[in-house]
């Protein structure tokens, strides 16, 4: 598919930058079945639409403070997103991850996000990912650490101050796992 197709321009007064409230008032696009135009309603309508038979998905996933603001030696800014763990067990501490400025960012400079808590960036794995290695503060687990330093990793089309980072969860978050925000 040539996504040429699909590309349009979307004013910036059409992105949402705070949450609806409440919730359910979010607009929801319906599918509508074959040879029926998409039809507009809210996650409120949801409970009429589901009929028997139908799978619902929940995403049970926290996002997680994965945005790492980090300093060089130098004093020069870094910053560093994490994508997904690499390696055996759930508290890993190897992560595939976006660093930028990633040209200036050699594979074993490290970095410090915040007392005691550095990146130590490694290999290129293309299209601006690299390999990272966290080095946690004395004490915390990897889940405080980045409660502590990281950041909520925004959309760059969200631009607004996240006064609320809990409003970046879904309603049925409990499990804390993904790098972004279902949207």
């Amino acid at each position: 598919m040539d996504t040429a197709a699909v590309d349009y321009e979307l004013p910036a007064r059409a992105i949402a930058q705070t949450p609806v409230e409440p919730r359910d008032a979010a607009r929801l696009l319906i599918d509508a079945g074959p040879g029926a135009g998409p039809r507009h309603g809210h996650v409120s309508d949801l409970p009429s639409l589901v009929r028997p038979g139908d799978v619902v998905v929940v995403n049970i996933t926290r996002v997680l403070p994965a945005r790492l603001l980090a300093r060089r030696a130098s004093g020069a800014q870094a910053e560093v997103l994490l994508l997904e763990p690499v390696g055996e067990g759930e508290h890993t501490n190897r992560w595939e991850a976006l660093v930028r400025p990633s040209r200036k960012l050699p594979a074993g400079i490290r970095v410090e996000v915040g007392d005691g808590f550095h990146v130590l960036v490694g290999d290129d794995l293309g299209e601006g990912r690299r390999l990272v290695d966290l080095e946690l503060p004395a004490g915390l687990d990897l889940l405080d650490a980045l409660t502590r330093d990281g950041q909520m990793p925004l959309p760059p089309y969200i631009t607004a101050a996240l006064a609320d980072p809990e409003r970046y969860q879904t309603t049925y978050a409990v499990a804390p796992g993904s790098v972004a925000a279902p949207t």
